[in-house]
């Protein structure tokens, strides 16, 4: 699988901040990438100098095999944008903010109409077309924003925190569509988030901090590598489990332990069998991967 994004050695500052520092990645084809950090971390800057908004002051991008510096609209035209915040107008209806975007692509009359059939159906809008974009609710909204940046049908979708603040029925239709794109389309997502059950999904993330890469690999080789698992053992009472003589916390009808990782599970199950009636073992999940190498917790729009 080759890389369709080939970030080398960037740099970026604002005045005394460093925003972006000596960052190295690739994107493979038709992957889903997840770029994570808390706010201010880097990540609305990496993606401003990707599609051509924000000048980089050192390093390389390559997109689909052409460079930034020599071609930037060609690579303008192989992104699609879901911004953070809406870039709808809201004065005008959810169809004509669609056409003038589409027209900025050449995609006018017949091939128009059937795009923006296809996206309405797609993404559920059909009804929602001769409305003012002011009137729609959040996840309406971000509907719309979806099929705007898919309009032109890019190779590669960047989706800058797409579901934060969502309801639960737009964020089933994004992924849905998004799932969809990548299978029949091989459509590559490059996806910011702070619902770590989002990244967990991906095919590789990189964490940011402070503008530089602190960790990076599949979400099994992190939990893997950064956490441990845990065992939650039912039906037992505090007495028995202390004699494993592990870390363990209670939680409502059962004891959890940590351990390092499954070797050390199986060591303990075979070495108290008659505790080990029921139970499972879970892998720790990305929030605990982030903690571990920030120190930060990824909450919902921040950090804690």
């Amino acid at each position: 699988m080759k890389n369709i994004i080939e970030i080398s050695h960037l740099n970026k500052t604002f005045g005394e901040v460093k925003a972006v520092q000596d960052l190295s990645f690739q994107v493979r084809d038709g992957e889903l990438f997840a770029f994570l950090g808390v706010n201010g971390a880097g990540k609305s800057t990496t993606i401003n100098i990707m599609c051509g908004q924000l000048p980089k002051d050192t390093g390389s991008v390559y997109i689909g095999g052409t460079d930034l510096d020599t071609d930037p609209d060609s690579i303008k035209r192989s992104l699609g944008v879901v911004f953070q915040n809406s870039v709808l107008d809201k004065d005008l209806s959810v169809r004509d903010n669609l056409q003038s975007r589409a027209a900025l692509y050449g995609i006018t009359g017949k091939d128009f109409k059937e795009r923006l059939a296809e996206l309405a159906k797609l993404l559920e809008f059909e009804n929602l077309l001769k409305r003012t974009v002011g009137k729609l609710s959040g996840g309406q909204r971000r509907r719309v924003d979806i099929a705007r940046a898919l309009i032109h049908r890019p190779k590669i979708l960047i989706l800058d925190e797409p579901t934060t603040g969502l309801d639960p029925q737009t964020r089933n239709i994004l992924w849905k569509v998004v799932g969809d794109l990548r299978k029949n389309e091989g459509m590559t997502v490059f996806l910011t988030t702070h619902y770590m059950e989002e990244a967990a999904d991906a095919d590789y993330v990189v964490i940011l901090d402070s503008g530089k890469i602190v960790a990076e690999g599949t979400p099994l080789t992190l939990k893997n590598t950064y956490t441990g698992d845990f065992i939650t053992i039912y039906g037992i009472q505090e007495s028995q489990i202390k004699e494993i003589g592990a870390p363990y916390e209670a939680i409502r009808d059962a004891y959890r332990i940590s351990v390092p990782n499954t070797a050390e599970a199986t060591k303990l199950i075979l070495q108290y069998p008659e505790l080990f009636k029921d139970y499972e073992i879970t892998k720790g999940k990305m929030d605990d991967v982030f903690l571990a190498v920030t120190g930060k917790e990824l909450i919902g729009g921040g950090e804690k």
